[in-house]
């Protein structure tokens, strides 16, 4: 199984009314692509995307290769066979400033990368959130964005992060076309990575 046909913008909406890290995936026209929600409590990260928020059909899972660490990896695989799409790592100490992950192919082999724009957004974003009242509206104008680049130096995707009160929202546009099984790898991808900046603010 791969995502494919998809009509951008993707929107990635956050719930605020569960406790666990779950969020929407609609398409530009508010069809749903997929419902993602991370496991709570767990030593390794473990998330399962669902074809919609009735999760009556799990499609894809994603889970760390080792306990929560900055070194960590996150295989990719379909979720009713196993077959693995590749993994997502991110790159230890130097994501700490300016966020920086891999995403290698089922080979092993680095397909893309993806890196945050902007380290400063991160920087002010955490100085002036540290400010009484107004930091809790830093999510409406300090909003990070991330760019996908091929190992062919191309930009593919850009995701950012739209102006709302609790951070809720994320946008993904395609920059241009790419084979559907990448497409799919590059998605899974970015799912893992907007959790993973989000829990970090």
């Amino acid at each position: 199984m791969v995502l494919n046909n998809l009509n951008y913008p993707l929107d990635f909406k956050f719930k605020i009314t569960t406790l666990a890290s779950d969020f929407n995936i609609t398409d530009r026209n508010g069809n749903y692509v997929a419902y993602v929600r991370q496991k709570m409590f767990k030593l390794k990260e473990d998330v399962i995307v669902f074809n919609d928020e009735s999760k009556s059909k799990e499609l894809f899972r994603i889970r760390a290769n080792q306990w929560i660490d900055f070194n960590a990896s996150y295989s990719l695989s379909e979720f009713a066979t196993g077959r693995n799409f590749g993994r997502m790592a991110r790159k230890g100490m130097r994501s700490f400033w300016k966020a920086s992950y891999d995403v290698l192919d089922a080979n092993d082999q680095p397909k893309f990368k993806i890196q945050e724009d902007s380290a400063w957004v991160r920087f002010f974003d955490h100085l002036v959130g540290e400010i009484p009242l107004v930091g809790a509206f830093t999510g409406y104008f300090l909003n990070p964005s991330y760019t996908v680049t091929g190992i062919d130096g191309k930009e593919y995707f850009k995701l950012k992060k739209m102006p709302s009160f609790f951070g809720r929202r994320f946008q993904l546009d395609r920059l241009i076309d790419i084979d559907d099984e990448e497409e799919s790898l590059v998605i899974l991808s970015l799912l893992m990575m907007t959790l993973l900046e989000r829990a970090r603010g």
